[in-house]
């Protein structure tokens, strides 16, 4: 029998056997459990068989293999009994540590960072996807270079009269690297531009941009098909998400709005894919809002709140970006819990309380949401011929109409808009 580390290691297969560690670091808040049970998820997601799951507790990380002698000889043990051909520890490994733990433990081994990028480079759908999930990756494998692998310490080049050691094939695979990141790079910039373009075009139009932000499996595109009637894939899965959907919405006294549903976050996101999604996540930083869908049922769902929040400032969203949070899947409580929770909810401005999949409590967050929207919104009174439906239907298309009289051949409407949409109402008329 060849054991996972004799076998191809550049790539693990669908259906590998795999052992998941967690090495709790001290200073760290997170449920051990809890840790164990998302990475699992994450590895699962791509159709990985987890096989066993272990927490090691690491008073003093180790340069050459950052958890203890002892509790490597563990997990080959584990690894042997088992037969797993693959470990993914939950943590980020440096290329020395990542090389040494796959020596002693005889498998393959992927830190937490290899793994996510694993899942977006099976997830991205789009060309744009692609192209951010191959610079990511290869902005990751840039350093991972100095691994075990036979053909990286030939080399090539440096006969007849060039003389010289030549260039090793790891130069030559940096080198190749690099080309082919300038030239991603390249095309994502462009991709960039095309986007922005878009956005301007959005920007010009009146209408409300409000981005779904979240933990990934938090229940973001639940929500989003719910409230749109879209049949954006929602799973019980981690990263079931990955590129940007944007869907037409109405509010209560918004006759239309742009709703955003993203890529999930998780802790420890890598900055690789943090860089290379940034044209993505552009729609979060010019969002008007962003309603933030937490899973109240996770047990670590207030790390979980502060790993977003972390997310949205290193891509550059604005603290004063007005946020609404939904707390999701309260029909996972138990009735003491949910009272306890719905009451909390009540007492506060900007939280709603809901069940994305049964639809719970999605009305009065829609309402909430209309009412930060139009906050600034005031009361104007304006006659318009009542021949003109033009500017009636302005009129109802980007304010809320409250009353209307038609007097012989005027038309008189109590409307409540934002006040730049009044000055643009008033200067189509002077026009």
């Amino acid at each position: 029998m060849t054991t996972g580390f004799e076998r191809d290691r550049g790539e693990f297969a669908r259906g590998a056997r795999a052992i998941v560690v967690y090495p709790e670091l001290g200073g760290s808040s997170r449920d051990a459990s809890a840790r164990l049970e998302e990475t699992a998820g994450l590895a699962e997601a791509i159709g990985i068989a987890v096989v066993g799951r272990e927490a090691v507790r690491v008073r003093t990380p180790r340069a050459a293999t950052l958890i203890g002698a002892g509790q490597v000889d563990g997990i080959a043990t584990l690894v042997r009994m088992e037969d797993a051909g693959l470990v993914v520890f939950d943590a980020s490994l440096t290329p020395i540590q990542q090389r040494n733990l796959e020596t002693k433990l005889e498998a393959k081994v992927i830190d937490r960072t290899g793994l996510i990028l694993e899942i977006f480079g099976e997830r991205a759908a789009t060309a744009e996807g692609r192209l951010q999930v191959e610079l990511a990756h290869l902005d990751y494998q840039a350093g991972r270079l100095v691994r075990s692998w036979t053909h990286l310490e030939r080399q090539r080049g440096g006969f007849g009269f060039l003389g010289g050691p030549g260039e090793t094939q790891i130069e030559a695979d940096r080198r190749l690297i690099r080309d082919r990141m300038a030239r991603l790079r390249r095309e994502l910039e462009q991709v960039t531009r095309t986007r922005g373009l878009h956005r301007d075009r959005r920007q010009r139009a009146p209408w409300p941009m409000i981005a779904l932000v979240g933990y990934t499996n938090a229940g973001k595109s639940t929500l989003f098909n719910r409230v749109t009637g879209s049949d954006v894939m929602a799973k019980d899965l981690l990263f079931a998400t990955l590129d940007p959907t944007l869907r037409q919405i109405s509010l209560p006294g918004i006759d239309k709005a742009i709703l955003s549903d993203t890529v999930g976050f998780v802790s420890e996101l890598p900055t690789q894919l943090v860089a290379a999604f940034k044209a993505t996540l552009e729609e979060v930083v010019s969002a008007d809002l962003l309603i933030h869908v937490r899973d109240l049922a996770h047990p670590d769902t207030e790390a979980q709140r502060t790993d977003v929040e972390a997310v949205l400032s290193e891509i550059g969203v604005s603290e004063a970006t007005p946020r609404i949070e939904a707390w999701n899947k309260c029909d996972l409580l138990d009735p003491d819990a949910r009272a306890k929770l719905l009451a909390d909810a009540a007492r506060r401005e900007n939280v709603s309380a809901i069940s994305a999949l049964t639809g719970e409590g999605v009305s009065t967050l829609l309402a909430t949401v209309a009412g930060h929207l139009t906050a600034g919104h005031q009361r104007y009174t304006i006659t318009l011929d009542a021949a003109d439906g033009a500017a009636a239907a302005w009129l109802h298309q980007h304010g809320e109409v409250l009353d209307q009289e038609i007097e012989d051949e005027r038309a008189i409407y109590e409307v409540r808009m934002a006040p730049r949409d009044y000055e643009k109402f008033m200067t189509r008329r002077e026009n």
